[in-house]
């Protein structure tokens, strides 16, 4: 039987939360290469591959929402009745680790991106950093957590969930002024390979946050009047 997977668990206070949410009719085995290579790269983080909590009504794996007989009208309502619990998951695992919003990075694939992507608009903070894989929103986002950073990775031969959602997407929360990256990747289906992983990393480890830039510009802003 499948259950949540604790990939890295360090010795010392954590300094990060990475929580990997799989997709539907999936489980968390699956996401464990990608738990392990984040493992490698954050030394200090506790790396949790999460179980959704429902049986999938496919035949196999687990789910966060049904998608049978789903259409574009109710899936935003689909989405909103599962996100309540994923929530509070993410708190639970949150106090479990000892680490924040800030400090707290969702790492979802299909289904479990588009958990991740949901939870960003509502009002509280819930993670500082969001990765959705082959991915997309319910519905067009309208409130951006100006705290959380988004990054966006889709294969343009996905044939699940088109790149076109991950594009839409990204060119609204640039008109919104959220901070977000967005990578498509060519001959790429739905899955994760090698590229999607060093992509990944690279988001991860090289993009400072908007925030960050802001702050320090403010603070060179603020500089430069008290000197004049």
């Amino acid at each position: 039987m499948s259950e949540t997977i604790v990939v890295q668990r360090p010795s010392g206070p954590a300094k990060q939360l990475m929580l990997l949410l799989h997709g539907v009719g999936a489980t968390p085995q699956g996401l464990v290469p990608l738990g392990q290579r984040l493992a490698h790269e954050f030394p200090q983080a506790m790396v949790v591959s999460v179980q959704a909590p429902h049986a999938s009504d496919l035949g196999q794996g687990y789910q966060w929402f049904s998608v049978r007989g789903i259409t574009e009208e109710d899936r935003p309502a689909r989405v909103a009745e599962a996100m309540p619990a994923f929530v509070a998951m993410v708190h639970d695992w949150q106090r479990q680790s000892g680490v924040g919003p800030e400090a707290t990075a969702l790492i979802g694939f299909s289904q479990g991106a588009i958990m991740s992507l949901e939870a960003t608009q509502r009002p509280e903070l819930l993670a500082g950093r969001v990765v959705a894989l082959s991915g997309r929103f319910a519905a067009l986002p309208q409130t951006p957590h100006p705290h959380t950073t988004l990054h966006l990775v889709h294969g343009k031969s996905d044939a699940v969930i088109h790149y076109g959602y991950t594009v839409t997407g990204a060119e609204h929360l640039i008109s919104l002024g959220a901070d977000v990256t967005a990578d498509v990747i060519p001959f790429l289906g739905h899955e994760i390979n090698d590229g999607v992983l060093d992509t990944v990393m690279e988001r991860l480890l090289g993009h400072l946050p908007k925030r960050y830039w802001e702050e320090v510009q403010r603070a060179a802003e603020a500089g430069e009047s008290a000197a004049e």
